[in-house]
């Protein structure tokens, strides 16, 4: 399981991030809501330590996988993005390599090569993705050659490819139609079904229909998490009560 301990996150000296416990339980998806600039994708990126060579960048507490601090100093961060895979708020293809290498990237950069792997791992990923049927013909094409909802399921495939614990989604349909965002959202369901998946999304009604656990950040502090159903219709904290209802952010 993937977990926040008392994580703190700065830049520059400047708190970002304050002090914020979570965990994200196994084979369920866990959005984490709020305003624009509340510290979402930041603690997102934190679990993926993607702030790790940032320039005045300083994360403190603790964020563990199955108990071990991915920050611990012998933790090999290819290897942990291996275990912890992300996909962004902009599908981000490789755009000189075709699909085919684009879904199997990672396995080759892990030393993992061999042909028939590599073919097995790409058609199970990107069935896994949900995009199997629509480039089985189309493999050695180029990934422009796709649409934007098939270029994001495309990464969310590559991701995948390596067999992940962990899924990071940030903001992954904020660019994409309502049936694009239908087929994301259809494809966490089913990822659940063996590993977590985390998303950071800005809107609401996607968290209520997507997601098993609700966290709920403001200004950089976890106000409240809990049971997606119970934060949408009983919040326990005013705050949360006020921003689902529209009062602020």
């Amino acid at each position: 399981m993937l977990a926040c301990k008392n994580v703190t996150i700065e830049f520059n000296k400047t708190a970002v991030i304050k002090n914020v416990s979570l965990e994200f339980p196994v084979k369920r998806v866990t959005a984490i809501i709020g305003p624009s600039g509340c510290g979402k994708s930041t603690l997102l990126r934190a679990c993926n330590r993607m702030h790790f060579l940032t320039p005045g960048a300083k994360v403190t507490g603790a964020v563990t996988l199955n108990g071990k601090d991915i920050y611990h100093k012998d933790v090999d961060a290819v290897l942990l993005r291996r275990r912890i895979g992300m996909v962004f708020q902009k599908a981000n293809p490789f755009p000189t390599l075709s699909i085919f290498d684009n879904v199997v990237a990672g396995l080759r950069l892990s030393g993992l090569g061999s042909k028939a792997r590599l073919q097995e791992a790409a058609e199970r990923a990107l069935g896994d993705a949900a995009l199997w049927d629509e480039v089985k013909d189309r493999l050695q094409q180029s990934p422009m050659t796709l649409s934007g909802g098939q270029q994001q399921r495309l990464c969310i495939a590559r991701a995948l490819a390596v067999d992940p614990e962990v899924l990071l989604m940030d903001e992954p349909c904020s660019a994409l139609d309502p049936i694009a965002t239908a087929k994301i959202e259809e494809l966490m369901f089913r990822l659940r079904e063996r590993l977590s998946v985390v998303i950071v999304t800005h809107n609401m009604q996607q968290a209520a229909r997507a997601s098993d656990r609700t966290a709920f950040l403001w200004m950089g502090e976890l106000i409240e998490e809990g049971d997606t159903e119970t934060i949408f219709t009983a919040p326990t904290k005013p705050m949360t009560e006020d921003y689902l209802t529209g009062r602020f952010g």
